[in-house]
């Protein structure tokens, strides 16, 4: 198996990319757009469990789009053969001072471009440096 070839990271990076500005935009079209239509597709946030994709796109849709900016620091993407990536990620928000949220995405390539599948976000305290 083929990982980390240059190409798929660079195609994932973009999608990753358009995600982040979709998401600290609200830009709901293109958010459903990124997560695969299906049933199995999930998404774990910090406060809920979605589980397919009509409520991923449901709780989009209702959220408030008033302090979604944030920073991304520490991403990393990785491929695994042509199709496969995951994408990891570290934030910031200014309306969450002291904590970090860590976000993972799996990312598939299917005929209609890269999709997320599976997708996890969690904020814990700041880890203090030693």
């Amino acid at each position: 198996m083929e990982i980390d070839l240059p190409e798929v990271i660079a195609e994932v990076k973009a999608a990753f990319d358009r995600y982040e500005q979709a998401l600290v935009s609200n830009d709901v079209a293109v958010l459903g757009e990124l997560f695969r239509n299906d049933p199995r597709t999930l998404r774990y946030g910090i406060g809920e469990n979605l589980y397919g994709y009509e409520a991923i796109n449901g709780f989009r849709a209702a959220r408030s789009p008033v302090g979604l900016n944030r920073r991304t620091a520490k991403t990393v993407i990785s491929s695994y053969g042509r199709d496969t990536a995951v994408a990891s990620t570290l934030f910031y928000r200014d309306t969450a001072p002291g904590k970090v949220g860590r976000q993972m995405q799996t990312w598939i390539r299917f005929p209609e471009g890269w999709r997320v599948v599976a997708a996890h976000v969690s904020m814990i305290d700041e880890p203090k440096e030693t």
